[in-house]
């Protein structure tokens, strides 16, 4: 799929502090049903949570005394949005069951009454603790998701994603699709003659989120030992 080179947007996390207010906003609280997942912890706008030190953002999830675990999630909605383009990043992911980090999209219709999934989403990387070293690229549509259990996902085994920095990279067109790791393709999927919103929704606008979530459907058992856990960050760049 296309690579685009034209850099648009980029936060390189320069500013030590809090995630610049001019980039970020923060999503707060439980959400509902756990953030839709039976998620575990409570997303603040506290430091302790989310901070930029050294030139990194670090995403950190911890129980507190009150045995809550609280942690952050971050997104661009209302302040960057993109159709198409190359995402890229690096990042180091925490270790431990119950720790789910991911760095993902959805479309801002999600914002004005789209519901999800026909809203669309795109999961530029995951990864669960109960299956450490194991990365995981989605997307999801009406027609394709997981509730359903047919969204289009690809799976891969990669060693020392908790261990050190790589580079997760995402070319995304009006054809499709490619997901990259250290400059090699690991997953593709085209548009092929899928049509319309609900087999194809990713025509449109889309915000960045990051966050750290804590246990829930998929992130399943929490080991209390593995926790505080970090999400670390180099940089974000968007090109087109």
């Amino acid at each position: 799929m296309k690579s685009y080179d034209r850099l648009v947007w980029q936060d390189d996390f320069s500013r030590d502090g809090s995630p610049d207010p001019e980039k970020w906003n923060y999503d707060i609280g439980r959400g509902p049903n756990g953030w839709g997942n039976n998620e575990a912890q409570e997303y603040t706008e506290s430091r302790e949570n989310s901070r930029i030190e050294n030139g990194r953002l670090i995403i950190e999830a911890a129980q507190g005394d009150d045995g809550v675990y609280r942690s952050a999630r971050l997104n661009t909605y209302g302040k960057s949005s993109w159709t198409h383009g190359s995402i890229e990043f690096r990042a180091k992911l925490p270790r431990g069951r119950g720790t789910w980090p991911a760095i993902w999209m959805l479309s801002d219709s999600i914002r004005t009454g789209t519901p999800w999934p026909r809203c669309g989403e795109i999961d530029l990387l995951e990864h669960i603790g109960r299956q450490q070293d194991v990365i995981h690229f989605s997307l999801h549509s009406e027609a394709n998701n997981h509730t359903k259990r047919n969204q289009f996902t690809s799976v891969h085994p990669f060693h020392g994603v908790s261990d050190r920095f790589n580079t997760y990279r995402v070319n995304w067109s009006d054809k499709g699709f490619s997901f990259l790791v250290n400059g090699e393709i690991y997953a593709q999927q085209a548009k092929g003659d899928m049509t319309g919103p609900a087999q194809w929704p990713f025509d449109q606008n889309f915000h960045l989120i990051v966050n750290l979530a804590v246990g829930g459907y998929w992130g399943g058992e929490i080991d209390d030992a593995a926790f505080p856990a970090r999400l670390e960050l180099e940089y974000i760049r968007v090109y087109q």
